[in-house]
């Protein structure tokens, strides 16, 4: 039985920072994650898509994120259980007892849920066929971008992240963006920048297309698209992608108890916790009025709920709120020299 002060179910930059917060303040933390490296989203799905909306860093990778945020945590030795699962919990007077999926037992005060969308795995394309090429050359998320160097790519999609990856991949690949519909989904700067790379030849763009077959032996050879009024089109393709969303699985979640609304995980907003006490949720789970789906706002939930976990773990004392450059505790938990 691991006995800490909080238990985060999570490892995206919600999670990590929650647990950079929890040191800060003096409490200990360990992290349980259903994928198998610490990162969530920005690690799974994009860890090589530049991000552009984090305080005092103008551009960042997913996975530059994460390493600085594990960075960030390293003074508190959090550990990380991975390719694990919250299976069962149970309020034991004052405190939680929490099984995962790998055998492993924990004693918390609290309790953080910073699951992202919760287990979750991406939209797949419906033809069967395609099930055989997944891994080799056909993705539905990128981890390397340079594999695609000098190669035609086929992506299909509306979102972000099919606009995102089109412009990105024109610089060094031939590029076919495949959309069901004419009007996309993603910011509208990205769209007009698709259909300029478009107009100037750099991006083969079809609208109200979708897949029809793929053709190849061990690797794709070709791809037929087929229009809304019956057209097809085929043309050789080297990879494949697919940006469709992902199906949110909240799993165990749901029987917990918790308010849940649209597969969200509704809290107040004065310290992030949920309608059972000493249970906490931050990030996309989460969900209350003005929410805005930003990792700036998973961090501004990250440290209220931190806060929030004090009374549970150390009840009969009074946390006073100081910054860390004047906390000489938190500088002495950071590993500040003087």
């Amino acid at each position: 039985m691991i006995k800490k002060d909080v238990l985060i179910i999570g490892a995206g930059p919600t999670g990590i920072f929650c647990a950079h917060q929890l040191g800060i303040i003096g409490l200990s933390c360990e992290i349980v994650d259903n994928l198998d490296k610490a990162g969530g989203q920005c690690i799974e799905l994009y860890p090589d898509k530049p991000i552009y909306d984090i305080p005092a860093v103008p551009e960042c990778t997913g996975e530059e994120l994460t390493t600085n945020l594990l960075q960030q945590i390293k003074p508190f030795n959090v550990k990380f259980h991975l390719n694990e699962r919250v299976e069962e919990l149970k309020k034991v007077e004052s405190r939680w007892l929490v099984k995962t999926s790998g055998k492993q037992e924990f004693d918390v005060a609290s309790i953080v849920i910073a699951g992202g969308v919760g287990s979750f795995e991406p939209r797949k394309f419906p033809l069967k066929e395609c099930e055989k090429f997944e891994g080799s050359s056909i993705f539905y998320s990128i981890k390397d971008k340079t594999v695609f160097k000098d190669k035609t790519i086929s992506i299909f999609g509306g979102g972000d992240s099919a606009l995102d990856w089109a412009i990105e991949l024109s610089n060094t690949s031939k590029v076919n963006l495949i959309h069901r519909r004419d009007g996309f989904s993603g910011a509208e700067s990205s769209v007009q920048k698709v259909k300029e790379l478009n107009d100037q030849g750099k991006i083969n763009l079809y609208t109200k297309y979708q897949i029809d077959s793929v053709a190849g032996d061990k690797n794709i050879q070709s791809v037929k698209i087929k229009h809304d009024e019956g057209e097809t089109k085929e043309f050789k393709t080297d990879y494949v992608l697919g940006f469709f969303g992902l199906i949110m699985q909240l799993g165990p979640i749901l029987d917990w108890g918790l308010n849940i609304n649209k597969k969200a995980i509704e809290v107040n907003t004065e310290n992030f916790e949920t309608n059972i006490d000493g249970i906490f949720a931050i990030g996309d789970i989460c969900t209350y009025p003005g929410k805005l789906k930003l990792i700036l706002s998973g961090f501004h939930e990250g440290a209220l709920a931190a806060r929030g976990c004090f009374k549970y773990a150390k009840p009969d004392e009074k946390l006073r709120f100081e910054f860390t450059t004047t906390s000489k505790a938190a500088q002495e938990r950071l590993g500040v020299k003087k």
